[in-house]
């Protein structure tokens, strides 16, 4: 809370000048009190925002003008955050009950949920975590990495691959996810073992092994939450977005990308208080989780070269593969062919139904890049190019960062380099979404547009779940889902030239408030001048310094010039 004087005015482009009042008028009918100390310079969404300003009159209306802002010991703009994820959260946990009764007699290992007849798909419920319960073993409470089966077809055949091997499968998570769901799993078979021990309402296992799942990937999205809104600065608000996101409702408990998502944001957090160390710590763990926090290094290197602070991005880099290693060690070690099973599934897939390369298929008739593989068959093609798309929008975001006259902010780099990596990736699973949440939120801090993004990709669910229930069954035709997947992408990428458009244009930055901040969430970054190293490419500076002498480093504690710029 900052410390203001009660007789100056407000300087916030979104509160009103406070003039003296005559002295007849300033009679208060009770003692002022003691302390009035105010957070002038938070933002105040009930005031600037008119969808905000609306749904306020709902708990009274905005703000009022001569309120002390920050002086709230309840209703805090975290906890009231945190309420409104824990409401999505329920509607999300609401929208998988129809595949979470049981059926069946007998104890809890004897009862299954009810899955039958594509109940999944019709009834919009489908999640990961219920079918890969008895998948992958889990059931039999099997150790992932240790236990294999073979893949066997729609009619019970053990499958062959197209070397002519058997078709051996394994645990296909990373370490730290595989090992969540190992004790999710151990905790499930726990309450079934207290059922056949006293009297207590009997579930189904695989059931309350959903539920216990569920219980850790919400304690993560409040986690996210949490992280976002320290992130912020002076816009905690901007995390209502992530605590009201439609895609909660469907995505939030459909895999378990929310504990990824939470290390992330964790990492985030930590730089943007001057921690590297413990940055690369939750990076590494949020990689042995997801591959995807490993995305969060290039924006970091990036940035790290503009600015001269190469050392403190070099820990990071550092520490998250040291951590990396020392998590998935042991498995590696004990379990090398489980292990690796992980990266052998990601080069083996073909291009997923919701992936750009799908929708093209779906309205071309092309046939994709690798026609007519055998099983298991690598998409070599594919995966080139996959691969070559995405480091061609690697390598213009860094010229984006590197040149553009103001140094980027952190969260505008970090979301540009995920937006790529989904757009060009050949799999794009529903819940993969989620990754983009926060960072939007920091990002881009429009909410309207933000909510306008997330409703439509959170509705592409629907017609998802419907082209798998087949046209046979009354469900959609593919061009209809991959005509919702077209929006989406175009949506993300409409949110992408944004975010480029307020790079070039930092005056139109939310954040930085027309010039009075940096990078809340920049750590070392924030403040700090440019320093190229002095052998940097003219072609790779911003324009108006490659004429001028490299700036002399500077300690971000130092006063100095926003942005460097």
């Amino acid at each position: 809370m900052t410390g203001a004087d009660p007789n100056r005015s407000v300087d916030d482009d979104s509160a009103d000048t406070i003039s003296p009042a005559p002295l007849a008028q300033a009679v208060s009918p009770a003692p002022l009190a003691e302390d009035t100390r105010s957070d002038d310079v938070r933002d105040l969404p009930s005031r600037n925002d008119v969808t905000v300003r609306a749904l306020s009159g709902l708990v009274g209306g905005p703000v009022g003008k001569h309120a002390l802002i920050g002086r709230s010991r309840f209703l805090t703009p975290l906890r009231v955050m945190i309420a409104i994820a824990l409401l999505f959260m329920a509607l999300g946990y609401s929208t998988k009950a129809a595949c979470l009764q049981s059926t069946d007699t007998g104890t809890a290992d004897q009862r299954v949920a009810v899955w039958e007849n594509q109940r999944a798909y019709y009834e919009l419920c489908y999640s990961d975590t219920v079918p890969l319960y008895t998948a992958e073993l889990l059931s039999l409470g099997k150790f992932p990495y240790k236990s294999s089966w073979i893949e066997k077809d729609g009619d019970g055949r053990p499958h062959v691959q197209y070397d002519g091997s058997p078709a051996v499968r394994y645990m296909e998570y990373p370490v730290l996810t595989g090992l969540y769901q190992y004790v999710s799993m151990t905790l499930a078979k726990s309450y079934t073992a207290l059922t056949k021990l006293v009297s207590m309402p009997i579930v189904a296992e695989v059931v309350m092994f959903f539920n216990i799942a569920a219980f850790g990937l919400a304690l993560a999205w409040l986690a996210t939450v949490w992280a976002t809104s320290r992130l912020a600065g002076r816009r905690p608000w901007d995390a209502a977005v992530v605590a009201a996101s439609p895609l909660l409702i469907f995505q939030i408990f459909t895999n378990f990308d929310a504990l990824a998502t939470a290390a992330a944001m964790g990492a985030l957090l930590a730089w943007s208080r001057k921690k590297p160390v413990l940055a690369g710590a939750l990076i590494g763990i949020g990689v042995a989780l997801k591959l995807y926090p490993l995305l969060l290094l290039l924006p970091l290197v990036i940035l790290g070269v503009r600015s001269g602070r190469v050392r403190d991005v070099g820990k990071t880099v550092l520490v998250t593969v040291v951590t990396w290693v020392a998590v998935n060690l042991p498995i590696m070690v004990l379990f090398p062919r489980g292990w690796s099973e992980f990266f052998r599934l990601n080069t083996r897939r073909g291009d997923d139904m919701d992936s750009i390369y799908n929708v093209i298929k779906s309205f071309t008739g092309w046939r994709g890049f690798d026609p007519g593989l055998g099983f298991w068959e690598p998409p070599t093609v594919l995966n080139g190019v996959t691969a070559v798309l995405f480091a061609i929008c690697c390598a213009a975001i860094a010229y984006v960062g590197l040149t553009a006259k103001q140094r980027p902010r952190l969260a505008q780099l970090v979301f540009l380099v995920v937006a790529a990596f989904l757009l060009t990736n050949k799999v794009w699973s529903p819940q993969y979404s989620l990754w983009l949440v926060p960072l939007a939120a920091l990002a881009l801090p429009h909410r309207r547009i933000l909510l306008a993004w997330m409703t439509i990709d959170a509705l592409v669910w629907i017609p998802r779940m419907l082209f798998l229930y087949g046209e046979q069954n009354m469900g959609l035709p593919q061009e209809v889902f991959t005509t919702t997947v077209l929006l989406r992408d175009v949506a993300v990428i409409a949110l992408c030239a944004l975010v480029i458009r307020q790079i070039y244009r930092p005056e139109e930055d939310l954040v930085r408030w027309r010039g009075r901040i940096d990078d809340p969430s920049g750590g070392v970054f924030d403040r700090a001048p440019d320093a190229f190293p002095s052998r940097w490419p003219d072609r790779l500076r911003p324009a108006q310094a490659r004429t001028a002498p490299p700036a002399e480093h500077v300690d971000a504690a130092e006063p100095a010039p926003v942005g460097g710029s």
